[in-house]
């Protein structure tokens, strides 16, 4: 429901203690899962930062006013008051007043290791028969990719499913093993 923006959804429904999460439509709910626990791992300094920022930004624009620079730098123990101006000029250098995410995260978590794998195998169960190829009830496999902001897109495709799971991973892409995509209806 997050993606259809009727509402956020916290990290603690976001990192579960085992990776499985509940996925919601209109209508109904279905499941999508992973065996790799490492995918619910506490969360890293630059997955915070992250966090912190899209609190900032509230309708997910990718930006925030440079006038809010501060409060985000102090929500995460980052400023002292020379190091905010230079911040500041350095993160906004064509004065338009905008401070975007991917430059303070490039500026502040350079190097930082989400230790999530670049991929790994995902499933999807949706209950419904009609839902489901063949009217068969059965889960989906496939393979997800995980990119980072600075990575070129692969643009697999753009179902509710991929929609639903960017709000954990905004750079995730799905590729699955059957002709046509899991269904959230």
């Amino acid at each position: 429901m997050e993606s259809l923006r009727y509402c956020k959804v916290g990290a603690f429904l976001k990192s579960p203690k085992f990776p499985i999460w509940i996925l919601g439509s209109e209508t109904h709910l279905s499941v999508f899962f992973a065996k790799e626990m490492c995918l619910v791992a506490p969360e890293s300094p630059s997955e915070q930062a992250r966090r912190v920022f899209q609190t900032f930004d509230p309708e997910d624009n990718g930006f925030i006013p440079d006038c809010l620079l501060e409060e985000v730098m102090k929500a995460l123990d980052l400023v002292s008051e020379p190091e905010y101006y230079l911040m500041k000029s350095k993160l906004d250098p064509e004065g338009l007043g905008i401070v975007l995410l991917a430059p303070f995260l490039l500026e502040f978590f350079p190097d930082q290791d989400t230790g999530i794998p670049d991929s790994f195998p995902v499933y999807h169960y949706n209950g419904l028969k009609q839902s489901n190829h063949n009217e068969r009830v059965e889960y989906v496999q496939g393979s997800a990719l995980v990119l980072g902001f600075e990575d070129p897109m692969v643009r697999t495709d753009d179902t509710p499913v991929k929609r639903c799971l960017q709000t954990k991973w905004p750079y995730i892409e799905l590729l699955w093993n059957t002709d046509r995509s899991p269904s959230l209806n």
